[in-house]
């Protein structure tokens, strides 16, 4: 190949990167265009149903009717929420908030009880979750010994999960009566959680082989036949950034190992993109350790009932409802108080 064939073969490898750039450039611009118009038309349907109310409202007073009035007090309560829901999806504008998630759950300081918390809050995301539409699937479990678990990893498939999902990054705090305690003594417990973006298949970061350690072991809890009586659950250790990543929820070791790669993938990129931006909080959070002085939420259910955001402020007094997956109203005001920092 003499040199002026080897430039016309670099120039149409440039113009063929450059339309497959111009594709992937317009494809998002359509794909943004089509959400901007999705969110346009659900504010035009919510105004005009409130523009309605007013007259709906005279009507009711004028033939005294009850039923009507509970149906007007129904729908403002309904608009109201669709509202909310609508602020919060045009507060999800990161990069990767349209994203499916990957939530972590890890038992900290506290014992048994600790454990016990980390199996609460594992609950409250499922519920959460399924309110939402979002599908849930518990790719790796490590259940305590005596109660509770030790971790749980969840990937988290729905519209703008990981937007949501991000600001729950960091440790939980319990404060309770244990049941483990045969003195009736308060107990303090703590947990961290870990939220990251999947990224999909389409990455550009490569994993060397040799970086890798994989161990296989005997997939525990339910599954059949065939995950607990062999070696199908696979653990991954990325040996340079100490980042481990276990999956035993598939059926055999292959699919255990390609999840198990996909969910490395996607914390080794998010660990590129901290290089790049000097920190990971917009991606992963503050991961500092599960103990005194370091939660973002206090959960006291003795001697009195609240939930308590120490970032944002934000209270909920019924704490049932919250372990039941009523999160909303925190994610709701830490994405405000985001979203008002930077504009600051």
């Amino acid at each position: 190949m003499d040199l002026r064939d080897k430039i016309e073969e670099l120039e149409q490898q440039s113009l063929k990167e450059k339309f497959w750039d111009d594709k992937i450039n317009a494809q998002k611009v359509l794909k943004e265009k089509k959400s901007l118009e999705i969110k346009l038309e659900t504010y035009e349907k919510i105004k005009a149903e409130i523009d309605e109310l007013p007259e709906l409202i005279d009507i009711a007073e004028e033939i005294d009717d009850e039923e009507e009035a509970d149906v007007i007090i129904a729908t403002f309560h309904r608009l109201n929420d669709e509202l909310e829901d609508l602020k919060i999806n045009m507060l999800l504008s990161g990069k990767h908030d349209d994203n499916d998630a990957i939530l972590s759950i890890h038992s900290g300081t506290g014992g048994v009880d600790a454990n016990d918390w980390a199996e609460m809050l594992e609950r409250m995301y499922l519920r959460y979750c399924e309110k939402k539409g979002f599908k849930t699937t518990i790719i790796d479990r490590q259940a305590d010994v005596d109660y509770g678990i030790k971790s749980s990893t969840i990937l988290v498939k729905g519209e703008k999960a990981y937007g949501l999902l991000k600001t729950e990054t960091g440790v939980h705090r319990l404060v309770r009566i244990s049941p483990f305690n045969s003195m009736g003594k308060r107990q303090t417990s703590f947990a961290a959680v870990e939220v990251v973006p999947q990224m999909g298949d389409d990455l550009n970061i490569e994993v060397n082989s040799e970086d890798l350690k994989i161990d296989t072991f005997r997939a525990g809890g339910a599954g059949g036949q065939h995950v607990n009586t062999t070696d199908s659950a696979v653990r991954i250790t990325h040996i340079p950034t100490g980042i481990v990543v276990t999956c035993q929820n598939e059926r055999s070791q292959i699919m255990n190992k390609e999840v198990a790669m996909k969910i490395l993938v996607s914390k080794l990129t998010s660990l590129a993109e901290e290089a790049q931006k000097e920190s990971l909080d917009e991606l992963k959070g503050d991961q500092s350790m599960a103990t005194w002085g370091s939660q973002i939420r206090n959960y006291v259910f003795q001697p009195y009932t609240m939930v308590k955001d120490t970032r944002t402020g934000e209270e909920v007094g019924n704490v049932d409802a919250v372990m039941d997956g009523l999160i909303e109203p925190f994610i709701r005001a830490k994405l405000s108080q985001d979203a008002a920092e930077k504009v600051k």
